[in-house]
């Protein structure tokens, strides 16, 4: 999330305070107590911006939503080839945990232990949401370019969404030090070089 500005409310000053401390105290569960005195207020300050922790993980969760699905937006919009397509989301999600280490533990669900379930069902929609964007690219992808994926569209987008979920995975365990874009670009020339093949034409007789 973005640094701490003059004209920042009190919400997102504590949403800050609660990312920063995703990232600094990995591992370790989050009390209302230390978040208030990480932003500087009150127990009772925080809940008269939130009534709950849980509202407060479900801000942070709508900061991820809203930034990643509107420049996926913006790449759709912008760039019609489907391998492109599925580059630029899957490097803008890289990007973003690497960016943005405390909302990491959030995408994982490491974060969410022993907190209420509506918050990893949402997590678990937030991929799903992604994977069924890929799978939607992939499809169309055989009627505008003539591309086919060797395996079935499912499986290929899975197996994307799959890679990338991974490298975060990887981010979180080793304490933000494996970098989620590392050999990333290597790695996509692999995947991307058998992900899609020509439909053949039929022989005319």
């Amino acid at each position: 999330m973005t640094q701490e500005t003059p004209k920042q409310t009190r919400r997102e000053q504590i949403l800050q305070a609660l990312a920063l401390m995703l990232q600094e105290d990995s591992g370790k569960r989050i009390t209302t107590a230390a978040l208030a005195r990480q932003v500087g207020v009150s127990e009772a300050a925080l809940y008269r911006h939130f009534p709950s922790k849980a509202r407060m993980f479900e801000g942070l969760i709508e900061f991820i939503e809203e930034t990643l699905f509107e420049r996926i937006r913006r790449i759709l919009d912008e760039e019609p080839q489907a391998l492109a397509r599925c580059h630029h989301i899957l490097t803008l999600l890289l990007g973003f945990a690497e960016k943005n280490p405390g909302l990491c533990r959030l995408l994982g669900g490491d974060a969410l232990t022993g907190e209420t379930a509506r918050l990893r069902v949402r997590m678990t929609q937030l991929f799903d949401r992604l994977e069924t964007q890929l799978k939607q690219i992939l499809r169309e992808a055989e009627i505008h370019e003539g591309l086919r994926t060797t395996l079935q569209v499912s499986a290929a987008a899975n197996l994307l969404l799959a890679t990338a979920d991974g490298r975060i995975t990887q981010y979180v365990r080793s304490d933000f030090r494996r970098l989620p874009t590392e050999h990333w670009e290597d790695q996509w020339q692999m995947l991307s070089a058998r992900l899609l093949v020509a439909i053949p034409h039929p022989a005319h007789v």
